[in-house]
């Protein structure tokens, strides 16, 4: 990929709770796991470390530099504040040029050229969007930057949408499940009800039982994660 991004970060010696004050600083902790070796632990400035991460989400490598060294790196976790909804803690893992890594690529859905929905929408049917990303194993150089499908396939009521329907380019393996839904249609009517039925926040697993996933989040960083070394556990498939 061509977009070279850039992060500098600092070393700390602050640790466990007492880095609330590094936040109050306007500093966000983080840790650099590589390869097995001593876990490198960093602080990165809030409004850096948010642009990257905005910029690389969990697919784009990011240039890190670091008590005079640089590192390659993927973004491997994120801690939010639920409340405020800041970044808390990040993790990456360094990884090299042949490195094969699991990443979260972001999926979209593609029209026809000339249309800006799927036939379904367009016959006033609505179409949900089930799955964000799904995971990969790729070398740095081959990880795209998202994968799409083909939306005009969605036509009529119950038509959907599988992770076995991405157009996936050469070199890039997916491990979600092929049968995983991304996106589904259905009758506007089944979904209002479904709304009612559920007090104004009903979902696609109330209208038709797909399975819908919200992401949980945690205010703190993990300190075991800072703590343990990184390794193929952490940022290589298993068996490369």
């Amino acid at each position: 990929m061509a977009e070279t991004i850039t992060l500098s970060l600092q070393k700390r010696e602050i640790i466990g709770k007492q880095v609330r004050a590094l936040r109050r600083e306007g500093l966000v902790p983080a840790v650099i796991h590589d390869h097995g070796k001593e876990s490198i632990i960093v602080a990165g400035a809030y409004a850096d470390v948010a642009r990257a991460y905005h910029r690389a989400g969990k697919h784009h490598t990011v240039q890190l530099e670091a008590g005079g060294k640089k590192y390659v790196a993927l973004i491997k976790h994120v801690d939010v504040d639920p409340k405020k909804n800041t970044y808390t803690h990040v993790v990456f893992n360094a990884v090299t040029a042949n490195q094969k890594v699991e990443a979260e690529i972001p999926v979209r859905i593609k029209y026809a050229e000339g249309n800006d929905a799927s036939p379904a929408e367009r016959a006033g049917l609505i179409v949900l969007h089930n799955l964000e990303s799904v995971e990969v194993i790729a070398t740095p150089s081959t990880l795209p930057d998202v994968l799409e499908f083909d939306g005009e396939k969605l036509e009529k009521v119950g038509d959907v949408a599988t992770v076995a329907d991405l157009v996936v380019p050469k070199g890039v393996e997916i491990k979600t499940e092929a049968s995983q839904q991304i996106a589904s249609v259905f009758e506007p009517s089944a979904l209002a009800a479904a709304n009612d039925a559920a007090g104004g926040d009903a979902t696609d697993d109330d209208a038709s039982s797909v399975d819908s996933e919200h992401e949980s989040n945690v205010i703190e960083g993990d300190q075991a994660a800072e703590n343990k070394p990184g390794g193929k556990a952490q940022n290589e498939p298993k068996g490369e």
